[in-house]
């Protein structure tokens, strides 16, 4: 099984991406890509921008989907919202091609510092990503994250989001297995 994850920051710190890599670790027999957003540095887009050529990031981005069978995603939030240099990304890649998700199974998280864990952003790709033809399977979001993620043992230390979120990723898993394995 091939599993394309990542998360909707550029930061180097991203709380989000530690989420990731943590979800990850329910894997450990599957083939697993984590990306990283710096790697897709991209001009702001606009249609000005459009008619100088779509950069060879989003469509490095975009066969990254392709070559997976299965995503794992943790969006940020900004001022409720997506970070902005995800948005652009989203941006780039539905103008090359709006169904750039392609049905993949999704497993869809956030997380924030805040009591709402990243809420806002959640609901905001609950909305969008089936435009860009993303099968949602399950969501999850962990609110407080410095109260409720240990940074140094990569762990989720709040025992019912722990289990909830553990429980979510073998569902996941289950799923995508059957699907690929028959």
């Amino acid at each position: 099984m091939k599993i394309v994850a990542f998360a909707g920051s550029s930061s180097s710190t991203s709380i989000n991406k530690q989420l990731v890599v943590y979800a990850l670790t329910h894997f450990k027999e599957d083939q697993i890509n984590v990306l990283d957003l710096r790697d897709y540095a991209l001009p702001m887009f606009s249609i000005d921008e459009e008619k100088l050529g779509k950069p060879a990031q989003a469509f490095n981005f975009i066969q990254q989907i392709q070559e997976a069978d299965a995503i794992i995603c943790s969006v940020s939030e900004h001022n409720r919202n997506f970070t902005a240099v995800f948005k652009n990304l989203l941006d780039w890649c539905s103008r090359i091609d709006m169904n750039f998700l392609q049905q993949k199974p999704m497993f869809l998280m956030s997380t924030s510092p805040g009591g709402y864990g990243g809420g806002n952003a959640m609901k905001q790709a609950q909305s969008v990503f089936p435009t860009f033809k993303a099968d949602i399977v399950d969501t999850f979001s962990l609110p407080r994250f410095y109260e409720n993620f240990d940074q140094e043992k990569n762990v989720v230390i709040d025992s019912i989001y722990s289990k909830e979120l553990t429980e979510k990723l073998d569902e996941f898993k289950a799923r995508i297995h059957s699907l690929f394995n028959g």
